[in-house]
C-alpha cells in the first residue's frame, strides 16, 4: 500500500516530501542553537529550506529524466526520510550548498548518454564539482566521477579528458581573483584544513548507531540487488546506473575521512543511495517484504528523533 501510493509523481506526494524534509530543517536548525529567536535566523532557517527544496527537486528532475527509476516519486521520498534521519544533515549550510553543487554535477553527467555537447557537460560537471569544494573541500572527490564518465561515455577524443580539467583550472582562476579583491590575498577563499581522521567516536550514541546501522545495512543489501539489476537495464542507461552507484561508493568514503564527524557529512550519500534503495524496491516481488522494508525506512527516523 505505501509503495503503491508513491507509485506515480503526484502533488501529494511532494507535499509529504516537503513536509518531511521541513521537519527534518526545523529539528536540525531551532533545537541545535543557543541563542534565542531573531530575524537572522530566521534568515538561515529560509535559506536552509531553499537549497533543501532545489535539491529534492534537481534529484527528481535527475531520476525522471534519465529514468532511473519507475517515474514515481519514491527517490525523494527516501531522500527526505533520510533528513529526517541524520537531521544534522541540516544544519551546516555550506554542506548543503556543496551537495546542491554535486547534484548539478550529476545532472550533467547523466545526460552525457545524449552523446551531444559532450565537451560542454564535461566541463559543467567538472565545474560544479569544483565549486562545490570551495564550499566543502571533500566534495572534490566526486571529480572521481567525471574521469569514470570519461571511460563509460567518451569516444576516446583526447580533448575530452583536457575539458574537465580546464573547469576546475577556471573555478580556480575565479576564486584567486576574487579573493585578491575581496581579501587582498591570493588563497583567502581557503577557510578549512584538507585533514583525514579515522576517529568515529562521535557516532558513540544511541541515535547515530540506530541511524548508521539502518542506512548501511538497507544501503548493502540494496546495492547487492542493484549491482545485479544493471546488466538487465537497456544498454543507453547502464552507463547512469553504474554511475551511481560509484556515487555511493564515493560519497562513503568522503563519511569515512573528514575529519570534522558531525553526522552533516551523510548528506553526500542520501541522493544516490535513495535511487539505489528505490530500484531494490522496484525489484522485489513479495509485496509485504517491501512494504515491511519501506515501513522500517519510515518509522525508524521518527524513533530515532524520540531519542
Amino acid at each position: 500500500m505505501i509503495t503503491s501510493f508513491f507509485k506515480k509523481s503526484k502533488s501529494i506526494n511532494f507535499i509529504i516530501v516537503f513536509l518531511i524534509s521541513l521537519l527534518a530543517i526545523v529539528i536540525g536548525k531551532l533545537l541545535r542553537v543557543e541563542e534565542g529567536f531573531s530575524f537572522g535566523l530566521l534568515g538561515k532557517l529560509l535559506g536552509t529550506v531553499l537549497i533543501v527544496f532545489a535539491s529534492i527537486l534537481l534529484l527528481n528532475f535527475i531520476v525522471n529524466k534519465n529514468n532511473l527509476s519507475q517515474n514515481d516519486s519514491l527517490s525523494i521520498f527516501l531522500f527526505s526520510l533520510f533528513l529526517l534521519l541524520f537531521t544534522q544533515s541540516t544544519i551546516y549550510f555550506n554542506i548543503l550548498i556543496s551537495n546542491f553543487f554535486v547534484l548539478l554535477a550529476l545532472r550533467r553527467l547523466m545526460s552525457l548518454r545524449t552523446r551531444k555537447n559532450i565537451k560542454e557537460k564535461l566541463f559543467d560537471a567538472a565545474f560544479w564539482i569544483a565549486v562545490a569544494s570551495l564550499f566543502y573541500f571533500w566534495s572534490i572527490l566526486f571529480f572521481a566521477l567525471v574521469i569514470l564518465s570519461l571511460v563509460l561515455f567518451s569516444d576516446g577524443n583526447l580533448r575530452h579528458w583536457i575539458v574537465p580539467f580546464l573547469g576546475v583550472l577556471a573555478v580556480f582562476v575565479l576564486s584567486t581573483a576574487t579573493s585578491i579583491i575581496i581579501y587582498n590575498t591570493y588563497f583567502g577563499f581557503i577557510t578549512e584544513t584538507y585533514n583525514i581522521s579515522l576517529d568515529f567516536s562521535v557516532y558513540n550514541s544511541v541515535s547515530y548507531l540506530i541511524a548508521i546501522t539502518l542506512l548501511f545495512s538497507f544501503g548493502a543489501w540494496s546495492s547487492f540487488f542493484y549491482l545485479n539489476n544493471i546488466k538487465k537495464k537497456k544498454k543507453a542507461f547502464r552507463a547512469s546506473f553504474t554511475t551511481i552507484i560509484f556515487a555511493v561508493i564515493i560519497a562513503f568514503l568522503i563519511i569515512l575521512i573528514v575529519p570534522n564527524k558531525n553526522g552533516s557529512e551523510f548528506l553526500f550519500l542520501f541522493a544516490p543511495l535513495a535511487i539505489v534503495i528505490t530500484n531494490y524496491l522496484e525489484i522485489i516481488k513479495e509485496k509485504w517484504f517491501k512494504e515491511l522494508f519501506l515501513g522500517i525506512l519510515i518509522v525508524v527516523p521518527f524513533v530515532v528523533l524520540m531519542l
